[in-house]
């Protein structure tokens, strides 16, 4: 690959009143490029995404999207540039049928832009986008309110909120969390399908196995620091890792 990196994080520090949540942290995200973030509770990696996504404002560092500093921005224009993320406590409208919980997304300013000032049949995209993440038409699951559906449906409702905004960088906060073997393995065609289209995605993870399949490179935190950034073969063996870490994890799966 040439030129700049489709993202690129620069010395980006955290401070909660006295506590270090996370520190001087840098890397650069190749496009295209499918990047796990891994590390035990309270290491720092949902910090790193609310601070790459602005819904933290950092102490100290820079981050750079498509060559822009966006760390300055709003979240909302972050979610212009075509940047959009998933949460790790999902949170939809309960009272709402799943497909009406995709209107923030494709009401949104991006896709009035993306559209051409034209939104159409909304409710047809939505509909849609809920099947391509395997939401069974024929059994009208789309139809159900939130409230009612297990977690794998919601978990695929909150993937499919971030594909409606069409962003070229997806961050997926603990996806996996919470969901079966089984449902893991029906989202991951998901995720690769998104890769295919050429799309760029940083995924934190407690699912080690899962994720290692997938994924092209994988930073690890503790403490609020990066500790090692490569292969998750090569990581694996990194004995920092191994101590902080991966000793019991990687045994465990």
């Amino acid at each position: 690959m040439t030129g700049a990196p489709l993202l690129k994080v620069t010395g980006l520090s955290k401070n909660f009143g006295g506590v270090r949540a996370l520190s001087n942290v840098s890397f650069d995200l190749e496009e295209g490029e499918l990047l796990g973030v891994i590390g035990p509770n309270g290491s720092g990696k949902t910090t790193l995404v609310n601070l790459i996504t602005r819904f933290v404002k950092p102490s100290s560092g820079k981050v750079f999207f498509k060559g822009k500093k966006i760390s300055h921005l709003p979240p909302y224009k972050i979610v212009r540039m075509a940047i959009a993320r998933t949460f790790q406590m999902v949170k939809p409208f309960y009272q709402l049928p799943a497909y009406k919980n995709m209107i923030i997304p494709l009401y949104s300013p991006r896709m009035k832009q993306l559209a051409g000032g034209r939104y159409g049949d909304r409710d047809a995209v939505a509909l849609d986008l809920l099947e391509e993440v395997g939401f069974e038409r024929d059994a009208q699951v789309a139809y159900k309110v939130a409230g009612a559906l297990p977690q794998g449906y919601l978990k695929r409702l909150e993937l499919a909120k971030a594909i409606a905004m069409q962003p070229d960088l997806y961050i997926l906060d603990e996806l996996f969390s919470g969901l079966s073997l089984a449902e893991v393995a029906s989202i991951v065609p998901i995720i690769e399908k998104i890769r295919i289209a050429g799309k760029t995605i940083i995924m934190i993870e407690h699912r080690l196995k899962e994720l290692f399949r997938i994924a092209d490179r994988v930073i690890v935190m503790n403490y609020g620091e990066k500790i090692a950034d490569g292969p998750a073969e090569a990581v694996m063996e990194d004995e920092a890792v191994k101590s902080a870490y991966l000793g019991t994890e990687a045994q465990d799966g």
